[in-house]
C-alpha cells in the first residue's frame, strides 16, 4: 500500500487536517463498511440466537488473537474492554490496595489512570515524569508503578521496561498515547491497557488489557464473560487467563470494525509516524514555543498562554486543522500519524505563522 492509497483510506483528510489521534483517530472508509455490516446483519436477522452468538464469539477470539500480536503478549493474557480506563480500573480494583499500600504515579497523567489510582484506598505518591524520580519514590511499601509510556501533555517516553527491572515492582502501563502511536510491546510489564479508538483508528468504547499473570489479579467486577460455571450464591469459575477480565459485549459491528482497523495499518507505519513529528518540530520550531521532551513521540505540544489555547484551537479548526488543547497546562497539542501528509503540516505552520 503506497502513502497515497493509505491516505484514500480516510475521507475526512480530504478536507481536515487530521491532527488529533490522541482523542479519536480518522475513521477509514473499511472500519466504517464493518460498522454498518454488523449493524445490517442484526437489523436483517436480529441479535440472538445460536448462530448470533457463535460468529460474534468467534470474531470477539479473533480479536483477541489480533491484539495478541499487536504488543506481543502471550496468547492467554489478553482480555476485551471498552477502553484504557475501563483496563486501568479493573486493575486497581483487582489488586485490592489499601492504606498501608503506596502507588507512585506522575504529574502528568490523565484522569483516565489517575481516577483508578484514587479510588484505589491506596496511599499515591505523585512525582514528576522522570525516570530517577519515580525510581527513588519506590519504598517498600509501594504495590505499583502506574504511569505512562508516553505522557499525554508532552508526547515524552518513558523508559517503563527499563524501570520494572530496575524497580523490582509491578507496572501498569497506560497505553493510550504509545500502543499504535509509537511501536509498543508488552515484555516485561505487568499490565498493558490499550486503547482502540485513538491510534488504531478504532470504532468508539474499544480496547484491550494484558494481564502478564492473570490468576495474580483478583476479578472483583464479575460480567457475564467472566466466568465458566457459577452457583446459586453467585460463587464462579473464572474463565482461564485474560478472558476472565472481559468487561462487557462488543456488538458483531464493533468486532468487525476493530478487526478492520488492525488490519488495514501498513507495514511501514511507524517509520511515516516518527518522520511526521519530527518534520512538524521542525516546521513549528521558529513559529512557537515547542516541549521538546527526550526522547519523544508523535505527540507533539507547545507552550500558549492558558487563556489561549481555547481560542487558538478554536481558530485552527475553522481553517480545517484539527488539534487539541491540554486543559489547565497552557498546551496544544499535535497528534502526527502515518496518514499525516507533509501538506497537512505545512497547513498547520502556515495557519499558525498567520
Amino acid at each position: 500500500m503506497t502513502f497515497a492509497e493509505a491516505r484514500a483510506l480516510f475521507p475526512v483528510l480530504e478536507s481536515v487536517a487530521y491532527l488529533n489521534a490522541g482523542t479519536f483517530g480518522p475513521l477509514a472508509r473499511p472500519v466504517a463498511e464493518a460498522l454498518q455490516s454488523g449493524t445490517e446483519r442484526d437489523l436483517e436477522h436480529g441479535r440472538t440466537g445460536k448462530e448470533y452468538f457463535e460468529e460474534t464469539l468467534a470474531l470477539r477470539e479473533e480479536l483477541r488473537s489480533a491484539f495478541v500480536e499487536l504488543v506481543g503478549a502471550e496468547a492467554a493474557t489478553v482480555a476485551l474492554t471498552t477502553s484504557t480506563t475501563d483496563g486501568c480500573a479493573i486493575v486497581l480494583r483487582g489488586l485490592g490496595l489499601g492504606p498501608d499500600d503506596e502507588i507512585v504515579t506522575t504529574t502528568d497523567e490523565h484522569f483516565g489512570l489517575l481516577g483508578p489510582v484514587g479510588a484505589s484506598g491506596a496511599r499515591v505518591v505523585v512525582v514528576a515524569p522522570d525516570p530517577d524520580r519515580i525510581a527513588a519514590a519506590v519504598t517498600p511499601r509501594t504495590r505499583l508503578i502506574a504511569t505512562s509510556r508516553v505522557l499525554w501533555t508532552t508526547g515524552a517516553v518513558l523508559p517503563l521496561h527499563e524501570l520494572r527491572e530496575q524497580c523490582g515492582v509491578p507496572v501498569l502501563v497506560d497505553g493510550a498515547q504509545s500502543v499504535g502511536a509509537i511501536p509498543d510491546d508488552v515484555d516485561g510489564i505487568d499490565y498493558l491497557t490499550i486503547s482502540g479508538q485513538k491510534w488504531l483508528c478504532g470504532p468508539d468504547s474499544t480496547g484491550a488489557l494484558v494481564v502478564r499473570d492473570p490468576d495474580s489479579l483478583a476479578v472483583v467486577s464479575p460480567g457475564h464473560f467472566s466466568q465458566r460455571s457459577y452457583d446459586p450464591d453467585g460463587s464462579f469459575d473464572p474463565q482461564p487467563g485474560g478472558r476472565r477480565f472481559d468487561s462487557g459485549w462488543w456488538s458483531n459491528g464493533a468486532v468487525r470494525g476493530m478487526l478492520a482497523a488492525l488490519a488495514l495499518r501498513p507495514d511501514w507505519w511507524a517509520e511515516r509516524s516518527s518522520a511526521a513529528a519530527a518534520n512538524c518540530r521542525r516546521l513549528l520550531a521558529p513559529l512557537v514555543d515547542l516541549v521538546e521532551p527526550q526522547p519523544s513521540s508523535t505527540l507533539v505540544s507547545f507552550r500558549v498562554a492558558d487563556d489561549e489555547a481555547t481560542a487558538l484551537v478554536g481558530r485552527l479548526r475553522e481553517a480545517g486543522i484539527d488539534v487539541r488543547e491540554i486543559p489547565g497546562r497552557g498546551l496544544v497539542r499535535i497528534s502526527c500519524g502515518w496518514w499525516t501528509s507533509d501538506e497537512d503540516l505545512e497547513r498547520l505552520a502556515a495557519a499558525l505563522a498567520d
